[in-house]
Formats: structure tokens, sequence, C-alpha cells
């Protein structure tokens, strides 16, 4: 993924950030036929590996987050009560998302009335031996980070390939024959941000990392309109609260909610997907400022973060941590609002400075 730094336009007495997570369409297709076909040959120059196992043997995984995979909604209920929503998500699963005023967020994966993947964050996340905030190099002396994890499902066969971005971003580990923990990093703090525990199936459904694998991958759900409106909706839920949690963690304000910016981001969203491209502006030639002009939105200032093709939302605001650009913008001081629209798996934030 490149980066490009962000600029700066002043329109009259507004001052309009723009930033770009440049992850366009000819990397996007070049990744998504590394990712999503079977690999018949050998890359150019690729040295066949003895893939280790990587599982940890010796380590005692005491957070409670870890053993929650395979337990069921009921023991969620009796120990956690209802969760905050239910958010259907893209991939056969429903989110519970479980909050706790922005210092713990929790989104358990239950398909099937049985816990398969959970994204958390938060300073207080039960995951010892490791912990939120914890340095890379501590992580690293805990966990072996290795460039390739192999699962195996019967006959089959899947190699997860992990490039040096993936290493340093979001290494993948291997703590059981069918559990698998992915640690997105803060490259800017070189510190732990999140975790993401998952399933060999639910990660094969999600596809992150290039695949060399013999058998057959899961068939991804095929969503109705509906079914999307739903997902979408979610996700934008998951952005605004996972951008609060991150910012109360580097002491900075909680932005509040505009239902109106929303609208203006998730028709930009919209109008990406449907038009194949990926910009800040249109393909009128309009930007952000526009865009709010003709929602009658006002404000005193105002900036734009988008993305595109990232499993899902966890993973887009992981992105965005992690670009210059898009960082300041997602921790800015005097930000006060924050308005997000997702169509599919394009994802616009659009912040704003507020009077009141």
């Amino acid at each position: 993924m490149r980066l490009m730094k962000g600029f700066v336009l002043f329109v009259f007495i507004a001052t309009i950030t723009f930033y770009i997570m440049e992850k366009n369409y000819i990397e996007l297709e070049e990744a998504n036929d590394s990712f999503g076909h079977i690999l018949t040959h050998k890359k150019e120059g690729f040295i066949e590996k003895s893939v280790p196992n990587n599982i940890l043997s010796k380590l005692r995984l005491e957070g409670e987050l870890y053993h929650w995979i395979g337990n069921n909604s009921k023991d969620l209920l009796a120990e956690l009560g209802e969760p905050k929503r239910k958010d259907l998500s893209s991939y056969g699963y429903t989110w519970w998302v479980y909050t706790k005023d922005q210092t713990q967020y929790i989104q358990f994966g239950i398909m099937n009335d049985e816990i398969q993947t959970i994204f958390a964050t938060g300073n207080e996340i039960s995951i010892a031996p490791l912990s939120i905030g914890e340095s890379i190099e501590s992580v690293g002396q805990k966990l072996e980070l290795t460039d390739e994890i192999t699962y195996s499902k019967g006959i089959s066969t899947y190699t997860f390939i992990l490039d040096e971005e993936d290493l340093r971003m979001r290494p993948l580990v291997k703590l059981a024959d069918n559990l698998f923990l992915q640690l997105y990093f803060d490259t800017f703090t070189e510190k732990l941000s999140s975790v993401r525990l998952l399933t060999g199936e639910i990660l094969l459904t999600q596809k992150p990392y290039g695949l060399r694998y013999r058998g057959k991958l899961p068939d991804p759900p095929n969503l109705t309109s509906k079914e999307w409106k739903q997902v979408e909706y979610g996700m934008e839920q998951q952005i605004f609260d996972i951008t609060n949690v991150i910012r109360n963690s580097f002491e900075r304000s909680t932005l509040s909610w505009e239902e109106k910016v929303s609208e203006v981001a998730y028709l930009h969203s919209m109008d990406m997907a449907k038009n194949n491209y990926f910009s800040h502006y249109s393909q009128n030639g309009e930007g952000l400022k526009e865009r709010l002009e003709e929602k009658d939105v006002y404000y005193f200032a105002a900036g734009e973060n988008i993305a595109a093709q990232y499993v899902d939302a966890a993973a887009a605001v992981e992105g965005w941590l992690n670009s210059e650009g898009h960082r300041e913008a997602l921790l800015h001081d005097d930000y006060t609002h924050l308005g997000v629209g997702v169509y599919r798996l394009y994802y616009t934030q659009n912040f704003l400075t507020k009077p009141f």
C-alpha cells in the first residue's frame, strides 16, 4: 500500500483538510489475483519453504478473551448481558458489540450460535500475556512472528503468506490447530493497537493475506441488497465507536455523531463504488466542501478519510491509524463531530469542527 502526503486547502473561512488512502484499483486487482484464486504455479523467484506449525505450546494464554472462542450466545448473555448492538457482517456471522466507557471495545462474531471470531481494542482488554499498548519488541519476544502460517483441514492445506507490510502492521500467529491471532500494531508508536481472534474458516473467508493452498476455499455469503444495508450500517457504527476508543487512548476528546454528515459520507462511498473510482473528488470535480454545502452542513473546519477493500470496518480504521495523514485527521484535537458512510467495502469518514 502506497500512501500520499495530505494537503490543505483554505476556502473562505473554512479549513478543509483532505487525506488520501491510496489503495487503488490496479493494486487491488493484483491483490485479488493473488489472494482470491487457486495458485497452481509458483511465483517467479519464489522459494519453497518448510512452514513451521507456529503453535504456542509453552506460552500460557491467560487473558479472558482467548477463552470465548467456541462459546455460544447464552454464555455471552450470562456473562456480559445484552450487547450494545448486533451487527450483521458480510462473512456470514453477526457481530455482538460490547463497549465500556471507551476503554474497552469488543466485537464477538457469532455464526451457528458459536463465537468464531473476536475483534477487541481499548486499554482494558484482557489478553494476557499480551496487553494493548505493549511494544512491538516486547510482543516479538513472546510470540514467534513468521511470514508463513499453515492451516490444515482434512486433506486440504492452506498457507498464508505475509509480506513485509503485513509483518509490520498486522502479523498473524497460530495459537492452536484452528485458532489464529491477528495483531494490529500502531507503527508510529510501535505499540499493539488491537487484536483479532478467528478460526481458520473465517480466515479463509476473509483472505486478508496472500494464500497458497490445495483444497477448496469457502464461498462468501451472497448478500441481498437489504442485508448489505444492514452490514453497511453496522460498519458505520463500528468505525464511529472504534475511532472514539482510539482517540480516548490518546487522550483526545470524544466525537459526537453527525447524521447529516454521515449521509454525505455514505453518498461519496456509494459514488466511488458504483462508478469505479477512488478519490476525494467526485467525477464532476466536486470535493468535500461542495458535498457539505449541498447538504447545508455548517462548520469551522472539516476533514475526510477514505479507504477501500479492507475486510471490514475495524481493519479500515487500523489502516487509517497507520497512515500519517489519516492518523492526523483521526486524532485531530479540534474536531468535534464525525459522520461515517460505508457502501459495500468503501469507507468514508467526514470530520467536523463545529461551534456547538
